[in-house]
């Protein structure tokens, strides 16, 4: 079966159960725009993570054109690693259109969304930490991705171990949370991940950050450091992906929160 409309008519004569067309709509996901792009729309049903849009090495013009074809398929796209061009671009691209359009700064992402799209609640629900404001960027990637999941998020910036004290608040505010996750972003040593996994019950997801100068620069001894850790129940991503860790974390909190209801 090749198009919806066949889907769809095999359900309504009873052939196939909705169960089954589910899984049959959930391969016709592939959108080519042009020789430039294949995007795959379903993915969000698929995988429960949808697409993002890298900007990261595209044209602005590329951006744009690709982000349109996205929320015409999806009433949504996400578009990460933004350059004040890329933004540009999107700006001009949703003008005088009926389309919403957020840009989170730190966080160089963009989300493009139909008037009518609404991001349903999951009650999945995940702590975000930063060990200093330089790692604050990153975190905001990982949130962005957990609330266009449905995720409710709590972050605490700024808490790491050269002042200790400034941790205990937001680690209160976790267990009274009851979050299923916790995401933990800090560079230099990336001790905090550590401290934050011997201390809570649930799944710590570590995120070293590039913010290291010297020995074991751009966050290669924070990276060590998270991967020789001595606390069991921590996880480690690439240096500065918030993505990976948001989408990891959602995954993680939207499947607790399915069994919790």
């Amino acid at each position: 079966m090749s198009s919806l409309k066949e889907v769809l008519d095999k359900v309504a004569a009873k052939e196939i159960s909705p169960a089954e067309a589910e899984k049959i709509l959930q391969l016709l996901a592939i959108d080519e725009v042009g020789c430039l792009a294949k995007l795959d729309g379903n993915r969000g049903l698929r995988k429960g993570i949808p697409e993002l849009i890298l900007a990261d090495g595209k044209t602005p013009a590329d951006i744009a054109e690709i982000s349109k074809r996205m929320v015409a398929k999806c009433g949504r796209a996400i578009v990460s690693r933004c350059s004040q061009e890329h933004l540009a671009a999107l700006r001009e691209a949703v003008q005088n259109s009926n389309l919403d359009m957020e840009i989170n700064d730190k966080a160089k992402m963009v989300t493009i969304k139909n008037k009518a799209f609404v991001v349903k609640p999951s009650g999945g629900k995940i702590g975000i930490l930063t060990a200093g404001t330089s790692d604050i960027g990153v975190a905001e990637e990982a949130k962005i991705v957990a609330q266009e999941m449905g995720c409710t998020v709590y972050p605490s910036y700024d808490v790491g171990v050269a002042g200790l004290h400034r941790l205990i608040e937001p680690l209160k505010q976790v267990v009274s949370n009851d979050v299923d996750v916790v995401i933990v972003v800090a560079g230099r040593e990336g001790a905090l991940a550590s401290v934050v996994s011997g201390l809570v019950d649930v799944p710590v997801i570590a995120v070293p950050t590039s913010n290291s100068y010297g020995f074991g620069e751009k966050g290669v001894s924070a990276l060590m450091a998270m991967l020789q850790s001595c606390s069991l129940g921590l996880a480690v991503v690439n240096i500065d992906s918030g993505v990976a860790a948001g989408a990891v974390a959602t995954l993680i909190a939207n499947r607790a929160a399915k069994f919790r209801s």
